[in-house]
């Protein structure tokens, strides 16, 4: 388990003092846990496995069958696109499936921090970057900076892709139920 708090800790790109101010916990405590210098308890547990944004059964390991590989998505409806999630909520780099459906509005641009990536499975989809219009065919993929203000949309029927984001991207474009 001490290899795995670390190694989430730095796949989330946090350092010792990023854990600290989110457990109250001191950075040299940190360190002591996951070098085995300090015996863990609950009261450490939780905080920990809080600031990590992960449930104590993943943080433990707890293993009843194959899901800590297989990964089993769901779709997640919402207006006219339908999301899967194709990596666990930890991982540095989120990869998620989307099927857009075509609609006459033309999409908000945006921006956030980092690049966007994605592969078009089927169809067609549209680009926007500021003034520019790009067309994106099956079987071609799109990666940019995203400060330049972006949007996508299917063109002439349903379209789906293959998006890769950072924490960032992965905010600003997919759909958060509450």
């Amino acid at each position: 388990m001490r290899t795995r708090l670390r190694s989430l800790r730095t796949t989330l790109g946090l350092s010792l003092d990023d854990v600290a101010a989110r457990t109250h916990l001191s950075p040299s405590t940190i360190s002591r846990i996951e070098t085995g210098k300090r015996t863990i308890s609950l009261d450490v547990l939780l905080p920990l496995a809080r600031a990590l944004q992960i449930d104590l059964d993943t943080l433990l390991d707890v293993r009843a069958s194959d899901d800590d590989v297989v990964i089993r998505p769901e779709p997640d409806a919402c207006g006219n696109r339908t999301t899967w999630m194709l990596s666990r909520p930890t991982a540095a780099t989120v990869a998620v499936k989307q099927r857009i459906e075509p609609t006459d509005e033309v999409p908000r641009q945006r921006v956030h921090p980092g690049h966007d990536w994605f592969f078009v499975l089927s169809g067609t989809i549209r680009l926007w970057l500021g003034d520019r219009e790009v067309t994106v065919a099956a079987g071609e993929a799109a990666e940019f900076a995203t400060m330049t203000p972006h949007a996508i949309a299917a063109v002439d029927g349903p379209a789906e892709l293959i998006m890769l984001f950072d924490r960032d991207g992965h905010r600003a474009h997919v759909p958060h139920r509450r």
